[in-house]
């Protein structure tokens, strides 16, 4: 199941914080990162955070979490993380197909350190076209993908 979780509740905000601790530690090994700074990502800042909060349950438990910012025109998928004890479920395959269900963006907008495989293999999956690659201060290339949808009606 997924659903909306209320970031601004301090025990939400705990549970969400400690599946991207998990999730971010395996990403910091795939990238070879001694100073990831989505590590030192404060509670606070999720709690105070102006991003939406999507959730999967498996079992009562949050399996994994994406984070959007969403307007009439554009997504931007600031983060998806997936607990390491539910990887390879098809838990962020399932967040993904939700947002594309819940939001009807013509532009959809995600980065990602360039050797996470699984991650950039997912947005590929999903028709995903990278757009730029770059190296970032902390170390880690990163690489961004886009997803746009034309709607121009059939004739």
């Amino acid at each position: 199941m997924i659903k909306r979780l209320q970031n601004n509740d301090i025990e939400v905000s705990k549970k969400i914080r400690s599946v991207f601790q998990l999730s971010y530690k395996i990403e910091a090994k795939l990238l070879n990162a001694t100073d990831f700074p989505p590590l030192k990502r404060p509670l606070e800042n999720y709690i105070n955070s102006e991003t939406e909060f999507f959730g999967y349950l498996k079992d009562k438990e949050l399996a994994g979490v994406i984070e959007i910012k969403h307007n009439n025109n554009f997504t931007h998928i600031n983060s998806l993380v997936v607990a390491p004890s539910f990887f390879r479920q098809g838990i962020a395959r399932k967040l993904m197909e939700f947002i594309f269900e819940r939001f009807n963006s013509k532009l959809l907008v995600v980065e990602t350190g360039l050797e996470n495989g699984p991650a950039t293999e997912l947005y590929k999956k999903f028709n995903f076209k990278e757009v730029k690659q770059w190296d970032t201060d902390h170390g880690v290339r990163k690489i961004k993908f886009e997803r746009r949808i034309n709607n121009i009606p059939k004739r």
